[in-house]
């Protein structure tokens, strides 16, 4: 008899789980030892009954009338999201947008590492941007293999995005975070998180609209 699977945590639940992480490091560094489901609540305008779903899915169990323990809840959403510990990347497309990413020294905060970049121009291979070694993309798939990286970041433009992402997967990259303004194709069994930038633009073109 196969064993049952479990069942996916809900996208949503999984978004909302750093705003909870940014709400109880603020109440943390206020002094706030406790909180409960109803402070998130009001603080988020959320339902609580919600909120309870969300951080018992994450691992999250309070006590009645007390509720959670401020330093064990972050610890628990921490360990959840994967930030107690580094997981490395790599990022394909040293571009501009890939530069910046590059740079940004806050990812470390969530647990990531991006480890090196890899780049069709042959003029940005073999150097390095912001401390980051930069290398052709022919040693792409090597480089996962020896150093068991399992995420990619894509950075690439809409030309070079589909073969950038082949060259992730047959690497052996098991989860994509896309940049890139189009829609990749990958197996079933790859995890693509795309940033679709254009799509936040123009809901906030709109809603800014709306109001005038």
């Amino acid at each position: 008899m196969s064993k049952l699977l479990k069942p996916a945590i809900p996208l949503p639940t999984i978004k909302r789980i750093p705003i909870y992480v940014s709400v109880l490091e603020k109440w943390k560094q206020e002094g706030k030892d406790t909180v409960s489901t109803t402070d998130f609540a009001e603080q988020l305008s959320l339902k609580p009954v919600q909120v309870r779903k969300d951080l018992a899915c994450a691992g999250a169990e309070g006590k009645p009338r007390i509720g959670y323990n401020t330093e064990e809840l972050l610890e628990t959403l921490h360990r959840f999201v994967g930030w107690n510990n580094l997981s490395d990347a790599v990022l394909v497309g040293a571009g501009a947008l890939g530069t910046a990413i590059l740079g940004y020294k806050g990812f470390t905060r969530f647990g990531l590492n991006i480890r090196a970049a890899f780049d069709a121009d042959e003029q940005k291979c073999n150097t390095t941007i912001h401390d980051k070694p930069v290398y052709a993309m022919d040693k792409l798939k090597q480089y996962v293999r020896q150093n068991g990286i399992m995420m990619g970041i894509l950075t690439v433009s809409e030309n070079g995005a589909q073969q950038a992402a082949d060259a992730l997967v047959d690497a052996g990259i098991q989860g994509i975070w896309n940049f890139s303004p189009v829609k990749i194709q990958v197996p079933e069994t790859i995890f693509v998180q795309r940033e679709d930038l254009a799509a936040g633009l123009a809901v906030l073109a709109v809603r800014i609209r709306e109001r005038q």
